[in-house]
């Protein structure tokens, strides 16, 4: 799809970016041999505040994807940034502030693709459809941030970044579901009708996602006949689900 191509062009220009700040920072063995006798070798670091806070959130991201959540440590961070070990620990306070961080930027980016996807001309259906493909999209292209954000164990959602962007995710699910019902949905209340349309829909995107993530579609998808694939049976089941009229 053609979205996959841009965020993949966007994950590599990150990383890109990333790679050019570490490679401005010595290694911890290399600022050990340089720096002078009595000097601190933390305070040839040039990274500023602001890049280096930056640059750590990057690097989270990178191990996240590469080593998955349980290879997402302080430590493994800080290698991978090139900076000392204690410099997550300062911008982040602990492992759980870190990945919060990191969840709001996996938030904001999810929500900017629903939002794109969303701004299609067609009807409320078909918005709710391209938003629901660009879902799943996401979720394929980083699978490690998608985990991340629904492992709300893992994550302190009173921080202000990650409680305002999944607040926002919500808050976009519920306008297209309302779009397609051709009804008007509040953010502060739901009747029972709306949030079972809601529920239903996220059910099926979310379940349909980690299904499809682990490999378990791969033998219905090897049923279908030619032509079919993966965003062909998603479109078909919404078509059917999301396109209920109120009351049904």
């Amino acid at each position: 799809m053609a979205y996959i191509a841009e965020m993949a062009r966007k994950s590599e220009v990150a990383r890109t970016r990333v790679r050019r700040a570490a490679n401005n920072v010595a290694s911890p063995a290399a600022r050990k041999r340089s720096a002078p006798r009595g000097s601190r070798a933390s305070e040839a670091t040039p990274y500023h505040h602001g890049a280096l806070h930056d640059a750590l959130l990057e690097a989270a991201e990178r191990v996240l994807e590469r080593d998955g959540l349980a290879g997402l440590t302080l430590r493994a961070v800080a290698r991978e940034a090139g900076v000392s070990h204690a410099a997550p620990t300062h911008h982040f306070g602990d492992l759980t502030g870190l990945v919060s961080e990191l969840a709001a930027i996996g938030f904001r980016q999810f929500n900017d693709a629903m939002a794109a996807a969303g701004s299609i001309g067609g009807s409320g259906l078909e918005k709710a459809i391209a938003r629901a493909k660009a879902y799943v999209t996401y979720a394929q292209v980083h699978p490690g941030m998608y985990g991340l954000m629904f492992r709300t164990e893992r994550l302190d959602m009173t921080r202000p970044s990650l409680h305002e962007a999944a607040s926002a995710s919500f808050a976009g699910l519920a306008g297209a579901i309302g779009a397609s019902r051709h009804e008007q949905i509040s953010e502060q209340a739901l009747s029972l009708e709306q949030a079972a349309a809601i529920a239903r829909a996220w059910s099926l995107v979310h379940g349909f996602t980690m299904l499809l993530l682990d490999g378990s579609l791969s033998g219905i998808l090897r049923l279908l006949p030619k032509g079919n694939d993966a965003e062909t049976l998603l479109d078909a089941m919404l078509r059917v689900t999301v396109g209920r009229p109120p009351g049904t």
